[in-house]
């Protein structure tokens, strides 16, 4: 960004937060094109035998380190910023089950939301991608994500948003994301919401002794393209059940308006300045 772009943003800044807004609000026109059907991924615990080769395979695509895989016990493991979709045992009511965590790429995600510079962005195939070049670090993502997922690279020099990606690239090439192709199991499927959600609620009807009578996912926040069927309740595998079904966006809208109007902007203005200034010393345009 250059400093002539810099001051059309700042300039451009309140009334894009108003105009985010009115266009949030505003409904879909009845007469344009059809809305592309959303891909999501269902998770199926009960296949899942904590073998972590989904975990291996997502350090490969995204030139991770391999996950510490000679120290797992009972215990929930939290994504973290080298281990994007850890796998947990968990002991609960009807016996040991591992659950795979990762990005839950919202229906309607906060993070997106909550982001000023639209660094994070709902797609509209579904998965929430992070563009790098937008990205200011101000972190609103990591506080506004009700599951807790974003991470920031507090020990890099250069610090990035790290968070399950979905595998773009991948996608790109009619290829399913790692995770999924790993998975021997079959505990983890790729396609489109849709279809996951029918396979889920077919499976749920079909073994009510093998499932909870639940998909998670389906409802909570408004929705997600990540879904989870499991033997045991979801809140016995480290998923949260206190969120409701509302999107979280309309949440964040409201905080919008409750915050004063310079704590939206000086960051954006902050990052301004340091882009202009950085660009200036490299010869840019005056």
């Amino acid at each position: 960004m250059d400093r002539r772009g810099f001051l059309k943003l700042a300039a451009l800044t309140p009334i894009a937060v108003v105009a985010g807004e009115a266009s949030a609000s505003k409904p879909e026109s009845a007469s344009g094109p059809p809305p592309t059907e959303f891909v999501g991924m269902l998770i199926d615990t009960t296949r899942c035998i904590g073998c972590h080769a989904c975990e291996v395979a997502c350090a490969e695509e995204n030139g991770l380190p391999y996950p510490d895989l000679s120290r797992l016990g009972p215990g929930e493991r939290q994504a973290t910023t080298t281990e994007y979709t850890p796998v947990s045992l968990f002991e609960t009511s009807k016996g040991r089950v591992y659950a795979k965590r990762a990005c839950m790429h919202c229906n309607q995600p906060a993070c997106a939301s909550a982001c000023l510079c639209k660094a994070l962005e709902k797609t509209k195939y579904g998965p929430v991608v992070w563009h790098e070049d937008r990205c200011m670090g101000c972190r609103y993502c990591m506080i506004a994500c009700p599951f807790d997922v974003p991470k920031f690279e507090y020990d890099k020099p250069i610090p990035k948003i790290a968070k399950c990606t979905f595998c773009p690239e991948r996608l790109k090439e009619g290829r399913p994301p790692a995770c999924v192709e790993a998975c021997p199991q079959g505990a983890v499927a790729f396609g489109s919401r849709r279809q996951l959600l029918d396979e889920a609620r077919r499976r749920v009807a079909e073994s009510p002794d093998r499932y909870e009578p639940v998909v998670y996912g389906d409802h909570d926040v408004g929705g997600t393209c990540v879904m989870v069927i499991s033997s045991a309740r979801p809140d016995e595998i480290g998923l949260r059940t206190d969120l409701g079904t509302r999107p979280f966006p309309e949440y964040t809208r409201e905080f919008l308006y409750a915050v004063p109007i310079v704590d939206i902007i000086l960051p954006v203005l902050l990052f301004g300045f340091s882009r202009a200034m950085a660009h200036g010393n490299d010869g840019g345009d005056p």
